[in-house]
Parts: C-alpha cells; sequence; structure tokens
C-alpha cells in the first residue's frame, strides 16, 4: 500500500489534492477506487475519468483547455498526476507497489518444498525459489530475487538483487566447446569450468539459457531484459539495460554494449561486437568477429547493415 503522493513524488508530479490509498495498478476497465491506471490519449482519459480510479497517469498536454485533444471530461479531476510518460511512470510504481508489498512480508527467503538446493547455497533476503527449482552447489543469489519453476541454476553461478527468472530458464550450463583432432576429425570437450554472474535488476524470460565462461566469465549487466527462448552462449559480456527479444541466439564470446536492443531471432555468430545503444530488427544476423557501431541506428538483414542500405538492397532485388 502506498499514498498517493508517495506515488507523485516517486514519478515527479504535482501533489494531488486528495490523500487516496494506493494497493495496486490495474487496467481500466478493472480499476477500484485503491487502483492506478495511466491514459496516454485524450479518448483512454476520457474512460479513465469516469472509472472509480484512485489515481490517473496522464500526459499534460492532455490537460490544457486549449488543447484538441484535451478530453471532454473534468481536467481538473484531483485524481490526476501529470508525466511526461505515462506508461513508464506506471511501471515505476508497479515496481515501487511491489517492494512496499514485500517488505511488509518476513524477509527469509522462501522456498518451496519441492524446491532442491545444493550445498553452501546463499539466499538474500526477500528471495523466493519455486516449484521444482534446481541450485547447484554454491549458487549466490541477491535480495528479492524470484526463481519460478523448473529454473536450473548451475554451480559457480551468482546472482545480484531483484533478479527474475521465469519458468525453465537455465543458467550457467557448460558451453557449446569443443576442440577439434584434424587427423581424425574427432570432437572432445574443451574444458567448460568458468562462471557466470548475472547483475541487479536483470529478467530472464521462460525457456532461455545463458551458458557459463569456458575459462573466464559469462557476464550480465544490470537491468537486461531477456525475453522467452533466448540463448547466450559462453563467454559473452552483455552490458547494462540491453533488451533481447525472443529466438534470439548469440554465439560465443560476442560483446553486447550498453543499451542495444536485439529484436526477435536476430543472430550474432561468435566474438560479434555490438556498439551502444544499437538497434538490430527482427531476424538481423551479424557475422563472426563483426562489429556494428552507430547509436540508435538500426541494423536489419542478413548479414545486418544499416537500415537505409537494407531497403535499397531490397528495392534492387525487387526490380530483378
Amino acid at each position: 500500500m502506498a499514498t498517493i503522493h508517495e506515488i507523485a513524488k516517486l514519478v515527479g508530479a504535482s501533489a494531488p489534492l486528495v490523500t487516496n490509498e494506493i494497493l495496486c495498478v490495474s487496467s481500466i476497465e478493472a480499476a477500484t477506487s485503491s487502483a492506478l491506471v495511466f491514459a496516454t490519449d485524450s479518448a483512454t482519459l476520457a474512460v479513465a475519468l469516469k472509472s472509480p480510479a484512485g489515481a490517473i497517469l496522464t500526459r499534460p498536454a492532455l490537460l490544457s483547455p486549449s488543447s484538441d485533444s484535451a478530453p471532454a471530461s473534468d481536467p481538473h479531476d484531483p485524481r490526476l498526476l501529470a508525466v511526461a510518460d505515462p506508461r513508464y511512470a506506471f511501471a515505476l510504481a508497479a515496481r515501487f507497489l511491489r517492494s512496499k508489498k514485500s517488505s511488509s512480508r518476513d524477509s527469509a527467503p522462501r522456498i518451496h518444498p519441492t524446491a532442491v538446493l545444493g550445498a553452501g547455497v546463499r539466499l538474500g533476503q526477500g528471495s523466493s525459489i519455486g516449484p521444482h527449482a534446481v541450485l547447484g552447489d554454491g549458487v549466490v543469489l541477491g535480495e528479492e530475487c524470484e526463481i519460478l519453476a523448473n529454473v536450473t541454476i548451475y554451480s559457480g553461478a551468482t546472482l545480484g538483487n531483484r533478479v527474475l527468472v521465469q519458468a525453465g530458464a537455465v543458467l550457467g550450463a557448460t558451453g557449446f566447446g569443443y576442440a577439434r583432432n584434424s587427423a581424425t576429425g574427432e570432437y572432445i570437450a574443451f574444458p567448460q569450468q568458468g562462471t557466470l554472474a548475472i547483475e541487479d535488476d536483470v529478467e530472464i524470460g521462460a525457456n532461455s539459457t545463458i551458458d557459463r565462461g569456458a575459462l573466464g566469465e559469462t557476464r550480465i549487466g544490470a537491468g537486461t531484459k531477456i525475453d522467452n527462448l533466448v540463448h547466450i552462449a559462453h563467454n559473452c559480456v552483455v552490458g547494462r539495460n540491453v533488451v533481447i527479444a525472443s529466438q534470439t541466439g548469440i554465439s560465443g564470446s560476442c560483446v553486447i554494449e550498453d543499451g542495444a536492443i536485439l529484436g526477435g531471432q536476430v543472430g550474432l555468430g561468435e566474438h560479434a561486437h555490438i556498439g551502444p545503444g544499437v538497434i538490430l530488427g527482427g531476424g538481423a544476423g551479424v557475422l563472426s568477429h563483426k562489429k556494428v557501431r552507430g547509436p540508435g541506428e538500426v541494423f536489419w538483414g542478413r548479414p545486418a547493415r544499416p537500415l537505409k542500405q537494407y531497403l535499397r538492397d531490397l528495392a534492387r532485388l525487387s526490380r530483378g
């Protein structure tokens, strides 16, 4: 539970005239008097104002009497909280409310009776381990981590604070690395004895896999969000606040710098290097040992190239 004044301070809005208690975030349709909702356009705001919601996040422009998009309902409703980005503020408030709810519970780690924990596992305050999860010897979790059903975390993995791992993910497995005898063609496993480090506020989707380093470390930077069915191979370094969409495959020893965005089904060859803020569109492919740079620039295609070039190439192909 939080007061509307706490929510206003958190999101940088002016203090409202009401003193509503906010218990949760909600859709407008399901809102109650203790729910926070958001509206980014005039039509949605008009519906929100008619709802029983306890607080409404919206854009300042929608509250201006001179605005063509101002709602027909009263723009001076005391529940209104004006912010530059209502959707982001809504997510921020949701996290704040979850945190307050967690802090009100017993801070001891919660472990489902079917979970399996190896020797020397360390769990931070407020962390939870779901049904049939398996944590290998020496795994370390920070505070308020949430490990859902059927997750496997191998020995040598360290997770920071507030890490969310969705069902079925596998963290710290041995990488796909082999040495080949050139004379006989025989493959033998290259040692996969490194570690996996996942920093604070990382979220990992269902059935995603992240391999440990071979001799060194695989690292996932703070705030990075990984979708379902993503594979990250051994020795990769993923920066802070990176977004990786579903079915992306990242080969060994790749570097993805801070703020990069990888769309669905992106493929990176080994030792590829993605610069800070680069955007790789869905299905893009980067060849082994290639570097892709240009903060905020969109790359598409296989092999990935700047979007304008990719569209020109498509146009030439269509002309035959």
